[in-house]
């Protein structure tokens, strides 16, 4: 299993220039084909999902199967409070830990957050602006998970699932946007029930 970071974040430092979607999509394939990875599962939970979609949409060969955690296509798929809130966002209103995890490790510092996070801003307040439509596009098959209490709502994840070819919905309840680390017993079993070979049943008579 692989863990890349993506630029900006944990041990990865940032570069110039702002952080989209489709130069972290970019920046995986590099990734992958730096290790001579020739295909994958690819799991992406909120931005990595994203990511990951992308990635399968733009180079199908390097995707086997696909799991989208958390992540609405378009900012139809948010909840309206949060859309609400995303103009009027500021570095106080990131999780304390997630602040503590990259002041202790980023090789940019703690005082570069606030560069990370006005890039990061940026990207939330006008991506990801997919077409249900474009999601036909992915071949591989697909496991769309969230929580009951996310930031992509359970009719958007359900529209998802219905636009892509091959796809399960997931729905993990009693849940928010970190249901990874909430109910990680759940998750992980729902991830790696999906990614696990087909089982084939041989009738010897």
């Amino acid at each position: 299993m692989y863990a890349p970071e993506r630029r900006g974040h944990g041990r990865t430092p940032d570069v110039e220039g702002p952080i989209t979607y489709e130069n972290m999509a970019h920046d995986t394939i590099a990734f992958m084909e730096a290790l001579g990875i020739s295909s994958a599962h690819l799991v992406g939970w909120s931005d990595g999902a994203v990511v990951g979609l992308l990635v399968a949409l733009e180079r199908p060969d390097l995707v086997r199967k696909l799991v989208l955690i958390g992540q609405a296509v378009n900012h139809e798929g948010v909840p309206p409070e949060a859309i609400s809130q995303l103009p009027n966002m500021t570095q106080q209103d990131i999780p304390p830990m997630l602040r503590e995890l990259y002041d202790s490790v980023s090789l940019d510092g703690p005082d570069h957050f606030g560069v990370v996070f006005d890039k990061l801003h940026q990207l939330w307040a006008n991506e990801p602006t997919f077409e249900l439509a474009e999601l036909e596009g992915v071949s591989a098959p697909t496991l769309v998970l969230v929580a009951n209490d996310d930031l992509v709502t359970i009719e958007h994840a359900d529209a998802m699932g219905r636009a892509l070819p091959d796809s399960q919905l997931a729905v993990v309840s009693g849940t928010s946007h970190a249901a990874l680390m909430e109910k990680p017993e759940v998750v992980n079993r729902l991830i790696l029930d999906f990614l696990a070979p087909e089982q084939v049943t041989k009738l010897i008579g």
